[in-house]
């Protein structure tokens, strides 16, 4: 505790935030990188006249209350009140379209990552630098914008993701970390940059509108991890803490995307490793000896915080529909006055899906909140069917709802195994389907047929995983790379709990998808058919 206090007095901390899709988290990590002290915030996306968003208010009002409560937690523990830290970094879900002015102000509503509106112009930019570029991506919103003819596209001054926004604001810097920058244009990994050539391409394809900008002018600036983005000045001191505490001057790391605080989180920026975030999305990282042999729609091209080449399975949604389930059984239980742990209701039910059939007994879910490029969907219905003779138990229900949560990962997945041959030694998991013991860690193992590691410290996920950022950025020995700080001066000594593939699941997860697969023909029919009132 006195080396804590000690920490926290004169600044030997880091601390994370992160922007999740329902949750806003700060993580505050000492001298030795454990975690000391936590906040959090619940948000939710809204539907605006078709495009998922969050407002800018809600942006605000979620930061300054997720810092405030970590503040709160680090008074109560330490009796300290924050006034500085070592170094601070922000994080957020990845992609999406954040366009400002010349005066700063957002030119339309923040278009997130769960949109799946940008198909034109995803499949152009794909024949066009024979490279995927995938709907959510920055450049497929711009591109799309402009094939719209929408009028806000020539005022723009500043393109960025919501990470770089909120480091934009609070460092008065327009750059970004190189992995949250690889979702918004190609990164050329040999120089650390945008793609000189596929940022020519793109400036030519668009030279008749006569815009007063070049593309570059226009993004942020690429920082590797171990960079410096700038430092928080009064006025960003003032935006984060209201109360008035924080001291301005604070070093502030590159901003990053969630993918790239997941393989922070998980040591997992070497070749040959990979990190698999399952929450309300999921995607898989997978570091890569060598390029692939050509582009697929259905794999991300990315990078590591400190840009190393990685390929990246992303699928929109996870567990959101399992949740629904689950807080339908939470419904029931109050009905029939019953108290309701929901950490109980989540480990009983996880936990009676290990009781099932390994094929879910002829059980089949799609949890699709939104589409899935994976599965050729631009829209998605949550859909549960069943053959009459089915194995109709609670435990097959669970299971299978389990299994749906990976089942459009896993299609993704089966293109760099069996197309590409790409070798993974271990996943790292981290997310909430892994809370859990054992649950999701199987399901994923007999999924992605590779062996799972969770580690003790997987559930403080992204945040805690931009706070080693933020660590290493002034921490480091000179030359000291990401892969050997994370290895000897934040895992080392550690051990996960891994569980290895068992047959008979993986025997089953491949039953399941010989029916999940080609009842996606009754999804696209459900989502042509059953409209959704805005």
């Amino acid at each position: 505790m006195s080396n804590i206090k000690e920490d926290l007095l004169q600044g030997k901390t880091a601390l994370g935030i992160e922007f999740g899709s329902t949750r806003i988290k700060a993580v505050l990590v000492d001298s030795e990188n454990a975690p000391i002290a936590s906040g959090s915030h619940e948000w939710e996306n809204s539907l605006d006249q078709g495009i998922w968003t969050y407002s800018l208010e809600a942006i605000w009002n979620g930061l300054q209350t997720a810092y405030a409560d970590l503040a709160a937690d680090v008074k109560k523990q330490y009796d300290v009140t924050l006034t500085t830290v070592g170094a601070i970094g922000f994080s957020a879900m990845m992609h999406g379209y954040m366009a400002f002015d010349q005066k700063g102000e957002l030119l339309v509503p923040f278009r997130t990552w769960r949109n799946t509106i940008t198909g034109q112009a995803s499949e152009i930019l794909f024949k066009e630098f024979n490279y995927n570029i995938p709907q959510r991506w920055s450049i497929a919103h711009l591109y799309q914008a402009i094939l719209n003819g929408e009028e806000h596209v020539g005022s723009i001054d500043y393109l960025t993701t919501l990470a770089g926004y909120i480091s934009w604001k609070l460092t008065g810097n327009r750059n970004l970390g190189i992995g949250d920058a690889s979702g918004m244009f190609p990164i050329d990994c040999s120089k650390k940059d945008y793609d000189q050539g596929m940022v020519e391409k793109f400036d030519a394809l668009v030279a008749d509108q006569k815009f007063g900008w070049k593309l570059r002018d226009i993004l942020p600036q690429v920082l590797v991890a171990g960079e410096q983005a700038g430092v928080l000045t009064p006025e960003g001191a003032a935006l984060l803490d209201t109360s008035g505490s924080l001291q301005a001057g604070i070093p502030v790391a590159p901003a990053e995307g969630d993918a790239g605080t997941g393989m922070a989180a998980t040591n997992s920026v070497k070749q040959r490793t990979g990190n698999v975030s399952a929450g309300t999305s999921v995607f898989l990282m997978a570091v890569l000896e060598k390029d692939l042999s050509r582009a697929y729609p259905e794999l991300d091209m990315v990078t590591t915080p400190d840009g190393s080449l990685v390929a990246m399975v992303h699928c929109n949604t996870c567990t959101s529909d399992l949740n629904a389930w689950v807080g339908l059984f939470k419904e029931f239980m109050q009905e029939m006055g019953m108290p309701v742990d929901m950490n109980k209701l989540y480990g009983t039910l996880y936990n009676k899906a290990l009781e099932g059939d390994k094929d879910c007994g002829g059980l089949v879910a799609y949890n699709y909140f939104a589409g899935e490029p994976i599965s050729g969907l631009e829209e998605g219905r949550p859909m549960f069917v069943r053959t009459p003779n089915a194995k109709f138990s609670l435990a097959n229900f669970m299971r299978t709802h389990l299994y749906s949560s990976v089942a459009t990962l896993k299609m993704g997945m089966d293109i760099l195994t069996q197309e590409e041959h790409v070798t993974l030694d271990c996943l790292m998991g981290h997310g909430g389907l892994f809370k859990t013991k054992g649950v999701g860690q199987s399901v994923m193992a007999a999924a992605m047929n590779v062996p799972v590691t969770v580690m003790e410290t997987a559930g403080e996920g992204g945040a805690w995983g931009m706070a080693l950022l933020a660590s290493y950025m002034i921490n480091k020995a000179e030359g000291e790379t990401l892969d050997q700080y994370l290895g000897e001066k934040v895992f080392a000594g550690q051990e996960g709990e891994t569980l290895a593939p068992d047959a008979a699941d993986v025997a089953g997860f491949e039953k399941f998808m010989a029916s999940y697969v080609p009842v996606l023909a009754a999804e696209k029919a459900a989502v042509e058919n059953l409209k959704v009132e805005s």
